[in-house]
């Protein structure tokens, strides 16, 4: 072998070389960019609508309970779903309104309510609850979970669950 073949062996075997890496960096370049950005600017997170608008005051019956089922916004993650979900709606007066989570405090069954009581009724283990939410008897530790509320003339708009400190 001479030496003009040795050095094109060796630059060609260098060649090769080069183009084998730079394929390596480009493709560990292009997976790795993502990375990197999603490390170096996390997604903002994005919060579902705060406030609902649900009903309107004028259709709730005064002294009772009217289930009202609305859409919700909710966002997990990267993905932002819409799910139905409902309230107990109690109007107290023309601007006095109390909104309970439709599940009971005990182990989270959905509760009715009694017409002829002026109660909720769990069907589960029999809780009992008055129409302020209060444990009037059964196995429920505390009372039910109410939404934030806000009026807006007539518009009923819900907000998150507060949970009922423990009794």
């Amino acid at each position: 072998m001479t030496q003009g073949q040795e050095q094109r062996d060796v630059s060609r075997r260098r060649f090769h070389l080069g183009v084998i890496y730079t394929l390596m960096g480009t493709i560990g370049t292009a997976m790795g960019i993502p990375a990197v950005i999603y490390l170096l600017f996390p997604p903002k997170s994005r919060k579902a609508e705060e406030w609902v608008e649900v009903t309107d005051l004028n259709s709730l019956p005064l002294g009772a309970a009217e289930e009202v089922v609305f859409r919700k916004t909710r966002v997990d993650g990267w993905k932002v779903s819409s799910e139905k979900t409902s309230a107990w709606v109690v109007k107290k007066s023309a601007s006095e309104v109390i909104a309970f989570s439709p599940q009971c405090t005990h182990l989270g069954c959905a509760f009715r309510y009694e017409e002829q009581k002026k109660t909720f009724l769990c069907p589960c283990h029999t809780s009992n609850f008055d129409l302020d939410g209060n444990v009037i008897d059964g196995p429920a530790p505390r009372a039910l979970d109410r939404y934030l509320i806000k009026l807006e003339g007539q518009k009923l708009l819900l907000g998150p669950v507060q949970k009922s400190p423990e009794a």
